[in-house]
């Protein structure tokens, strides 16, 4: 395990924490075939009117997303001598518990946890939508939901990028609900990102963050070859995957 092996220097590239903002005159492009999927497209045919209907709401999502996050690196140790294994991180508060996630960071020499939302206007825009129009909503949250998913993922890129320049590997994103790693860390690891100041997430009773367009994740960063969990996360680890409807279909997310 990681706690090991003797201590090594965060390099200077991933030393945090590290803001994400787009810039001024970019904007976020979303997966339009994924935000379609959220809706339960299966590829049958769609009415012009309704099919420019649509358009019009993705467009809106990519002109007015303007998605902010907040990422820093920490040491890991491996704590695999209680009945759950667990990852702790050090100089934090947080510690994963469960088998999926020790399996994903047991041999990473530091994990890096990312924090990204849409923020409350994106929040505000999908209520007042709702109130108005219930198939307008249905639609902006699944170009809402694919429109996070894309800034987490530059994130994800730019921490890799940074990464891969000091000779390190990175692997997939895990975030708190996956397998059995429980959503009620989610609070410990928004505190050690300060992503409430930073970022404006807070989280509901239930562990659940506000703005509801907010996502967390944890990601291994390796000395050396990417061990353990370089495979892409396997359907068995999803909390919905009985009742999801991209399974019953064949497909996946």
């Amino acid at each position: 395990p990681a706690s090991a092996e003797a201590p090594l220097e965060l390099p200077d590239k991933l030393r945090g924490p590290m803001p994400f903002r787009l810039p001024a005159n970019e904007q976020l492009h979303i997966d339009r075939a994924e935000a379609l999927r959220y809706l339960g497209y299966t590829g049958q045919d769609i009415d012009p009117v309704l099919a420019g209907r649509i358009s019009t709401i993705f467009d809106e999502v990519e002109r007015a997303s303007r998605p902010v996050g907040v990422s820093a690196v920490f040491p890991v140790e491996a704590l695999s001598d209680g009945e759950v294994p667990a990852i702790a991180l050090c100089g934090t508060t947080v510690v994963l518990r469960g088998h999926d996630i020790y399996r994903h960071l047991k041999d990473a020499q530091w994990c890096a946890l990312l924090a990204c939302t849409l923020g409350m206007d994106n929040e505000r825009r999908l209520r007042m939508m709702g109130a108005r129009s219930p198939l307008d909503a249905a639609v902006y949250d699944a170009a809402s939901s694919a429109a996070i998913e894309a800034a987490v993922g530059l994130m994800n890129d730019e921490l890799v990028e940074r990464a891969h320049a000091t000779g390190l590997n990175c692997n997939w994103r895990f975030s708190c609900g996956y397998g059995d790693c429980s959503l009620d860390t989610q609070g410990s690891v928004l505190a050690a990102l300060d992503a409430g100041r930073r970022c404006g997430i807070t989280l509901t009773p239930t562990d659940l963050m506000l703005p509801s367009k907010s996502v967390t994740a944890m990601i291994g960063i390796f000395r050396g070859p990417v061990r353990a969990a370089d495979a892409p996360a396997p359907c068995s680890m999803c909390r919905v995957r009985t009742g999801c409807s991209l399974r019953a279909r064949g497909i996946t997310c």
